[in-house]
């Protein structure tokens, strides 16, 4: 839970997926099946160590390699999921690190994957940074949509984040998620 925010981190992933896809064009039971997809994200970190997981400090070189497996996990854990929505969630697994210019984890761009890979991205990066990790405080929002706008055209699409920054900004059905009301 993201206390600051009152919101389940995988729930925000998974909505702002959702609200950006629509955004972006993606027909809506399609953007409903990312959002289930995004909800998947991480569910490889189920088989990393806790110790790992929660470890307050830096991570040793080794201790990040152990962490970035947990999206092979995951695409390992899903193999049983048939159709679309199966293939959908494994690749969202083993790919929400990759980065626009191919400097994530596993040396794609995200170019080069579906359409849905970047959009869960973006929105597992802006989760992660608003709110509190073992290792990190929460970002206030403005200081993480500036990590973001930072990271247009390496981490990220710029075309994607200006889609997703207005949204952050000005979509009410987002700040109603955030805020609880």
């Amino acid at each position: 839970m993201c206390s600051i925010w009152h919101i389940n981190e995988t729930e925000s992933v998974a909505f702002l997926s959702e609200r950006t896809a629509l955004l972006c064009g993606i027909e809506p039971a399609v953007a409903k099946q990312i959002r289930i997809a995004a909800a998947l994200h991480d569910v490889g970190k189920q088989k990393i160590p806790a110790a790992i997981l929660n470890k307050p400090g830096k991570l040793t070189k080794d201790e990040f390699e152990v962490i970035k497996e947990h999206t092979k996990l995951g695409a390992e854990m899903l193999e049983g999921v048939q159709g679309g929505l199966g293939a959908m969630a494994r690749t969202v697994c083993l790919t929400h690190h990759e980065w626009w210019d191919g400097n994530g984890y596993w040396g794609y761009r995200t170019d080069d994957l579906p359409p849905y890979v970047p959009i869960v991205a973006i929105s597992d990066v802006f989760t992660a940074l608003i709110c509190e990790r073992p290792y990190k405080q929460a970002w206030p929002p403005r200081e993480a949509m500036d990590y973001i706008q930072k990271q247009a055209g390496t981490q990220f699409s710029p075309d994607l984040v200006g889609v997703f920054l207005s949204m952050i900004q000005g979509d009410e059905n987002v700040a109603a998620f955030f805020t609880g009301r």
